[in-house]
């Protein structure tokens, strides 16, 4: 990823009395450990020039001492970055998120409250950094109320700590136990109940609901093969009602083709249940009822069906 400096610090036409300009006029940079040792080398502001500035940006919105301002403090949001980069996100998008949030800390800078921009900034950046990792983590977002963010940025050191103290040789992977549910829930003034699902949350993983490629090459099944709803598809919605027009309005057209004794037959042996459940009549029944072979029932039958068959498609 290419890493530029902030838009505000191109506005800076000039440097502090007695520094060189180039200084602060840094072209865009696509090299990381490039970027990182330029912005080391700009040099810092002391209290006075930080406060001539600041109010030069206050009161006439003069964009060179805006820009001095973010540009002398980009090496704090390098630093402050580096303490992300267990969530395994590029250390990049990192740095230029924190510019964004240094950037917003410099517009809101008010010099009079008696504090120096570093401390300032600090809350700043590091919000946008929370945001965006937040946001990126994972698939779905993991932590949405100001209870779940705290677990979310601390619980895992937290956890560490406790079974380091406890003499877990394999500190932070396993389970809390139900005291140091307690413990972390005291220490974080969060809920019991939130500690035990942001845990829950952070040992999962994302799972791809489309199918994804395997070691061979071959596609593997992903759980949209067995979670999607097909039945309200618009395709199966009308399949549906089709069946359904055809098994009733369809089948009564059909019926009404055939002659009285083949549409008893059919009626008979297809469409109707015996009182204790099990299918219709047999062939013997029926020919026992019309006085001929259960051969002679089942050449009728055959040629009732196909009838039938050739009335629905004509129907549908």
């Amino acid at each position: 990823m290419s890493l530029a400096l902030p838009p505000a610090a191109g506005a800076v036409a000039a440097a502090a009395p007695g520094r060189p300009s180039a200084s602060l006029t840094l072209p865009p940079l696509g090299n990381l450990d490039a970027y990182i040792s330029a912005v080391n080398r700009i040099p810092l502001l002391s209290a006075e020039e930080e406060r001539d500035c600041a109010q030069r940006w206050r009161l006439h919105q003069d964009l060179e001492a805006a820009g001095r301002l973010v540009m002398s403090h980009l090496r704090l949001v390098v630093a402050i970055s580096r303490q992300y980069l267990g969530y395994g996100l590029p250390h990049a998008d990192l740095i230029q998120e924190g510019n964004i949030g240094l950037m917003k800390a410099v517009k809101r800078f008010d010099p009079a409250q008696g504090v120096r921009l570093v401390s300032y900034a600090v809350h700043w950046i590091k919000a946008e950094i929370h945001e965006f990792i937040l946001k990126n983590w994972r698939m779905v977002k993991v932590a949405t109320t100001k209870a779940q963010r705290k677990l979310f940025f601390n619980l895992r050191a937290l956890k560490r700590g406790l079974k380091a103290d406890a003499g877990d040789e394999d500190a932070g992977r396993g389970r809390l136990s139900e005291a140091e549910i307690d413990i972390v829930a005291r220490e974080l003034d969060v809920r019991r109940e939130d500690v035990i699902e942001m845990e829950t949350r952070l040992s999962g993983t994302d799972v791809a609901l489309d199918p994804q490629p395997g070691d061979d090459g071959e596609e593997l099944s992903g759980p949209i093969a067995y979670l999607a709803d097909y039945r309200h598809e618009p395709t199966a919605v009308l399949e549906a009602r089709e069946r359904e027009r055809l098994s009733s309005e369809g089948i009564e057209h059909a019926l009404a083709q055939l002659d009285s004794r083949s549409r008893h037959i059919v009626t008979a042996r297809w469409l109707q249940v015996n009182d204790d459940g099990s299918g219709g009549a047999t062939l013997q029944e029926l020919a026992d009822a019309y006085g001929v072979s259960a051969e002679r029932i089942r050449q009728i039958e055959a040629a009732a069906l196909k009838k039938l068959r050739q009335a629905l498609e004509a129907y549908a």
